[in-house]
């Protein structure tokens, strides 16, 4: 399977234009794989950092799936600046440095460690340069989000509140009753969007959490005719000055949704501690 990222632009968020050529990807070698080994880039997450663009990924590779991080000024050309070990993607960035360090969201996804199955969390690692990663922290365990039973993982990036880090997350539940649900033979999962509040100064510290999904799949666009459906899977976030919290998120793995409310209301969603 081969995947290209692409490029759309808006002045409102509401109305896009999207480039017709895909964006030029850094070589294989860049990624520090042989060019055998490089399948596919997909999964993007942007971000301004520090006035740059950066840009978080999934590569995959023929010895895992691999997170990766690149920087661009004007996205014709990309510089490759960390990549992680496999197996781990859904990679996000905090907006800017904390405790002096650049920090990040991460899946992992240890099978083998966790049964044999599809048991994934959220952690925390931190970074001087970009290009060294560690102080690895457990965030958020699927078992602590009520409407996860398989798996959960970072979202869109977050957004610094009064109250500190607005964070949307993605959240799976399996159903084995469901069965062909979208071009597969068979979809058993359903991605829901949910949300946590982290601390501003130490952000593996979860403040509280949302006990309901945030978004989950309802309307025709989310729930049939897609290539998964039952699928909302957030992937940008902008606070407006006004207060509206706005959501772009997947769905069905196949359109682009926009959802938005007053963070004052999403704030006390999170009220109750995790």
């Amino acid at each position: 399977t081969h995947t290209n990222l692409g490029l759309a632009e808006s002045a409102d968020g509401l109305t896009w234009t999207v480039r017709p050529q895909p964006l030029p990807m850094p070589a294989a070698a860049a990624f520090g794989l042989e060019e055998g080994d490089f399948r596919r880039i997909y999964d993007p997450r942007l971000h301004v950092i520090e006035g740059r663009l950066v840009l978080c990924c999934a590569v995959d590779t023929g010895h895992g799936v691999i997170g990766a991080i690149l920087r661009t000024d004007d996205f014709t050309r990309f510089e490759v600046l960390a990549t992680t070990l496999p197996d781990n993607r859904n990679l996000v960035l905090f907006p800017e440095k904390i405790g002096g360090a650049y920090v990040r969201l991460d899946r992992p996804f240890p099978v083998y460690g966790r049964g044999g199955r599809d048991r994934f969390d959220i952690w925390l690692s931190r970074s001087p340069d970009w290009r060294y990663w560690g102080d690895h922290r457990l965030v958020l365990g699927v078992e602590h989000v009520p409407y996860a039973n398989d798996k959960i993982g970072p979202a869109a990036p977050p957004i610094l509140t009064d109250r500190g880090w607005l964070t949307v997350i993605h959240a799976v539940d399996r159903d084995e009753n469901r069965g062909k649900n979208g071009w597969e033979k068979a979809w058993r999962k359903r991605y829901s969007a949910g949300l946590v509040l982290l601390d501003r100064d130490e952000p593996w510290k979860v403040l509280g959490m949302a006990k309901t999904p945030l978004l989950a799949p309802e309307a025709s666009f989310e729930t049939s005719g897609g290539f998964r459906n039952d699928v909302i899977f957030p992937t940008g976030a902008v606070l407006e000055d006004s207060g509206e919290f706005r959501i772009w998120y997947g769905a069905a793995d196949t359109v682009v949704g926009h959802a938005s409310a007053d963070v004052g209301d999403l704030l006390a969603l999170c009220s109750q501690p995790r």
